[in-house]
């Protein structure tokens, strides 16, 4: 079930690039403004993911999730309005109710799982959303095509309503929910000495692994909000694709996601029941991952053949997912589960930040440059730039086992 939420969050986040060339034609708007539409799904996202994150030690993360996907359904109406501000409003409400939804759904998730068996657990959560951009992609572009762009918006909206169904039925919360504990000052009735209290949050929050897991989240999102607004458009009007070949290529970048979420945590999770983990298996996979994308993206406008293209694309697009993942195991490793919730969800709020001004910084560099291509090269290279720098920071500073004890984590 918390695969498949993620994977209808992620097809509610792609459906406004797929609908993006129809719908800017229909309305007459220019990249600016489908850029300034699209950035607002996260002009609420990173404080909804922050509140609810800290609050989330006092309600059920089922319930969490149940409120956060029938928003969803009721988010994509505005849609049929077919208006700028009813886009805008659609997207507010959407972004808002899916703030929370990762940190949150991987909060409930690690419910289920002990400290050392969460690496691919993670990574299919995470999985979920790159199948869902995978799976949807081509279901979305089809119904778009022949029926229309209102269609994709009204099948997602009853896809989050049939979700919501079938969650309250079956929906629990797990074992290792890490509820909060008795207060220092009590002594636990076997005798032996109380916890040690809790690390203050500012703390955990200056630790070297969780900013070097929100430097590569942020990273990572960076791209991430580039590819859901851009991607699409990028393919059809500069590369001259087919709305369906378009479908069929955003796929493929997400199957490769989906293939090194599955291999790479998984390799993870096994080093570390092999007593092997450290540095190498933590903070480089994930900073590495960053780095990658930035390298691809960089080169993406300086390179011809369209095969080298295709490759840079899929390469850009797809290895920063790894990063999403490993960046809160890593965090979870170094703090207490009575205080994971609410570090997920700072953790959360700062690494989705790109979403709120990428999109639109995007769309006005491409309506401002000499050409379309000179502005496409010029987003590129400052993402480029800015995926570099997060990668590195996050190799270097990601260290969970010193950390772990510092904070008195989980390890």
């Amino acid at each position: 079930m918390v695969v498949a939420f993620m994977m209808i969050n992620y097809a509610d986040k792609s459906v406004l690039g797929l609908a993006a060339v129809p719908l800017m034609d229909e309305l007459g708007i220019d990249k600016s403004t489908y850029g300034l539409v699209s950035g607002a799904f996260y002009a609420l996202f990173s404080v909804t993911g922050l509140v609810v994150g800290l609050l989330s030690a006092r309600w059920s993360t089922r319930t969490l999730l149940l409120v956060m996907a029938a928003l969803w359904a009721v988010a994509q109406l505005p849609a049929l309005m077919a208006s700028v501000p009813a886009l805008i409003a659609g997207r507010l409400l959407l972004g808002a109710a899916e703030g929370p939804a990762a940190s949150m759904s991987m909060h409930a998730l690690y419910g289920w799982f002990p400290p050392g068996r969460r690496g691919m657990p993670s990574a299919l959560q995470i999985g979920g959303a790159a199948l869902g951009t995978a799976v949807s992609a081509p279901l979305l572009t089809w119904l778009i095509v022949d029926f229309g762009w209102r269609s994709a918006f009204i099948a997602l909206s009853i896809t989050s309503a049939a979700w919501c169904v079938v969650w309250y039925a079956v929906g629990k919360d797990g074992p290792y929910g890490g509820a909060a504990p008795a207060a220092p000052a009590l002594r636990p009735p076997d005798g032996s000495r109380p916890a040690a209290p809790l690390a203050p949050l500012s703390r955990m929050l200056r630790n070297g692994t969780v900013v070097g897991g929100i430097l590569s989240a942020f990273g990572s999102h960076w791209a991430l909000a580039l590819s859901s607004a851009w991607l699409p458009v990028y393919l059809q009007t500069h590369l001259g694709m087919a709305a369906g070949r378009a479908s069929v290529t955003i796929s493929a970048v997400s199957a490769l996601s989906l293939v090194l979420l599955l291999t790479v945590p998984a390799l993870v999770d096994r080093r570390k029941r092999r007593g092997r983990a450290g540095r190498a298996t933590d903070g480089l996979a994930q900073g590495l991952a960053v780095l990658v994308s930035g390298g691809a993206l960089a080169l993406l406008p300086f390179t011809e053949p369209r095969p080298l293209q295709l490759v840079l694309v899929a390469l850009a697009f797809g290895c920063h997912a790894v990063a999403l993942p490993l960046h809160y195991v890593t965090t979870a490793a170094v703090v207490p589960a009575a205080r994971r919730g609410a570090v997920f969800g700072v953790v959360a709020a700062t690494g989705t930040l790109p979403g709120m001004f990428v999109p639109y910084l995007t769309g006005r560099m491409v309506d401002g440059a000499a050409s379309e291509a000179a502005g496409y090269t010029m987003a590129f290279l400052l993402s480029a730039a800015v995926m570099a720098v997060c990668g590195a920071v996050a190799m270097a500073a990601i260290r969970p086992e010193r950390d772990a004890r510092a904070l008195g984590g989980e390890g």
